[in-house]
């Protein structure tokens, strides 16, 4: 039968809210009753059993490592621009190194620019590299394929890194404005690049587990629930641990730049790069590769748009109270028509638009995250600045940063293989949205931590202009407040934490949400929030400045705090029915649309 013959709903037809979810589990409520999509799993033993995760394929490990390959590259540039782009040449230096006598204390820098400049670039730099997901997105789900996405925009990557280590070389830092070209000019190529291959490899490390939910016997005797869903939880906890062990690499960028300069630090991650193309050659063969599907995107706004149009008032209320009215997605499907009757701008089938529907579902929880990234945005380049202030006892005050990500491997696991299984057995759900929520109010602890400490060191500085980074003696020394650098760690672990519950929950809700036609354009609309909230944090250069840096912490912890219990209360209802919806559209259907699907509609008349 075609798909656009007039049929009963499909199981991805049943989106993720209201009286359609409840109709579609109707049927499938009984004790006895297999559930959709398992392997002979019933509703009773679904909620009676202890759930655990499936054994991950090996492929998805060499993903990770090409995202960790990735990410070293990235952060080990990235964690430098802050003093880069804001210390000036050292004593002496010509290519932003510290003098060995001067390491107990000095800080590596280039262009001395300041903290305004520094913060707007680095700002600029996150916005461009979480809007670009979509280009990578689009090209993958539409054209490439996510595997080969990646390879081409791995090239694109390694020209802005060539770019980059040039506008650091000795010679160009004799001309800083030609530097400064040079350096936003790197800036947009690699975040062309890393944001491209962001939006596929999220998606592409999950892709190669493809298990179903199905009994199992372990040797103690016990018989289990193997879980997809808690699998891919693994995936994604350990996915973001590749990504944090990238994060490490700026701990060697921050000793090269200051021993060796600039130049040298954004050449040792150039190197490092080379490992991606070799693991994506080596393993082509044994990936699991999605194809294409077409024009989804454009589908998608014309279904959206026969929704609107039935449904369009030119009183704003009316339209409003239309839109939320139950059947709003009815006029998109070919179900509702006769045969022939269906009118021609339709040419997908009535999953299409329950996927549709679904996606945009998904979607509605990651506009809360904003909020989440402005509060993380605090320890990549403000926290560092508040570090330069302190006693570093020849630390380099931007090798602090890396407490975050060194957090995150160490807690991992603690977490993967402790806290989430002792919730389970203590018949505790936590759910996604319980973490995502958990996750912002640790962001705003953080914040509040910060604040405290900011306040503290206005105090203590020897300066009393509250710029303590900038306090210097009269011989032009750094003059640090009496306070050790490491105090500071307090920010970084918090962050680390609630990036576990709220940062991986997102990876998994965008993955395992999406329909499988859209799972990259989903997992850049997930980016996307991150490039929203550094173009809110652009709005608000004018306040981070080191002078106003407590009432900014303060006013982010206030803020975070206060739309966590506004998210939850908004998706409590997404919570309650979070096992129905990780069992909806996990069949087999690829579901083309376009052209072949109005191809089988002349068919079916």
């Amino acid at each position: 039968m075609s798909p656009l013959a007039p049929t009963a709903k499909s199981s991805d037809d049943a989106s993720i809210t209201g009286e359609e979810i409840k109709q579609h589990m109707s049927d499938v409520d009984t004790d006895d009753s297999i559930l959709e999509n398992s392997e002979g799993v019933t509703q009773h033993e679904l909620a009676t059993l202890r759930h655990v995760r499936d054994k991950i394929p090996w492929p998805a490990f060499t993903v990770a490592v090409v995202e960790f390959a990735e990410r070293w590259t990235y952060y080990g540039t990235t964690n430098l621009y802050n003093n880069y782009i804001r210390a000036p040449l050292p004593p002496g230096s010509v290519n932003g190194s510290v003098a060995p006598a001067n390491r107990q204390f000095g800080v590596a820098g280039a262009l001395g620019m300041g903290q305004e400049k520094s913060f707007a670039i680095g700002t600029f730099n996150t916005f461009f590299v979480y809007i670009t997901p979509f280009i990578g997105a689009i090209l993958a789900d539409t054209k490439w394929g996510r595997y080969k996405t990646i390879c081409v925009f791995t090239v694109v990557i390694f020209l802005g890194h060539i770019i980059l280590v040039a506008s650091a070389t000795p010679v160009t830092l004799q001309h800083p404005q030609t530097s400064l070209g040079l350096l936003v000019l790197a800036i947009f190529v690699m975040a062309v690049g890393a944001g491209s291959i962001k939006s596929n490899v999220s998606p592409l490390i999950a892709d190669q587990y493809k298990g179903k939910m199905r009994k199992e016997t372990l040797p103690t005797g016990e018989v289990v629930i193997v879980s997809p869903t808690i699998t891919i939880e693994s995936v994604y906890l350990y996915f973001y641990m590749a990504i944090n062990l990238g994060s490490t690499g700026a701990i060697s960028a921050s000793f090269l730049a200051r021993d060796n300069g600039f130049w040298v630090a954004y050449l040792v991650p150039t190197c490092i790069f080379a490992v991606v193309p070799i693991v994506l050659f080596g393993c082509r063969k044994y990936y699991v590769i999605t194809p294409p599907r077409g024009s989804i995107l454009l589908e998608t706004f014309r279904v959206i748009g026969v929704c609107l149009a039935a449904r369009w008032s030119w009183n704003p209320i009316a339209a409003w109270r239309n839109m939320v009215q139950p059947g709003f997605w009815d006029p998109a499907k070919p179900s509702s028509y006769k045969a022939k009757q269906i009118p021609s701008r339709i040419t997908w089938d009535d999953e299409f638009v329950g996927e549709v529907h679904r996606t945009l579902e998904a979607c509605k929880v990651f506009l809360f995250f904003p909020i989440y990234w402005l509060c993380y945005s605090q320890i990549d380049g403000n926290l560092g600045t508040v570090a330069a202030g302190m006693t570093l006892h020849g630390t380099p005050n931007d090798l602090v940063k890396n407490l975050d990500p060194i957090s995150i491997v160490i807690l991992i696991p603690i977490f993967e293989k402790l806290i989430y299984p002792g919730l389970r057995k203590l018949g505790i759900n936590f759910s996604p949205i319980k973490r995502i929520t958990a996750g912002f109010f640790v962001a705003g602890l953080a914040m509040v931590y910060a604040a405290v400490l900011e306040h503290y060191l206005y105090e203590l500085s020897p300066c009393d202009n509250h710029q303590p980074s900038a306090c210097t003696t009269a011989d032009g020394e750094p003059n640090a407040a009496p306070l050790n650098v490491w105090i500071v760690a307090g920010p970084y672990i918090l962050v680390a934490i609630s990036e576990i519950f709220a940062s991986i929950t997102s990876l998994e809700y965008a993955y395992t949400k999406a329909p499988r036609r859209m799972k990259s354009v989903v997992m850049a609309f997930a980016s996307l929030q991150t490039a929203l909230a550094s173009a809110l944090n652009f709005a608000l250069t004018a306040v981070n400045v080191e002078p106003r840096f407590q009432w900014l912490f303060a006013s982010f912890a206030i803020t975070a705090t206060i739309f966590a219990g506004i998210f939850y209360w908004t998706f409590r209802d997404l919570d309650r029915q979070e096992v129905e919806l990780n069992l909806i559209g996990t069949g087999e259907r690829d579901g083309f649309v376009g052209e072949r699907a109005a191809d089988d509609a002349e068919k079916a008349v």
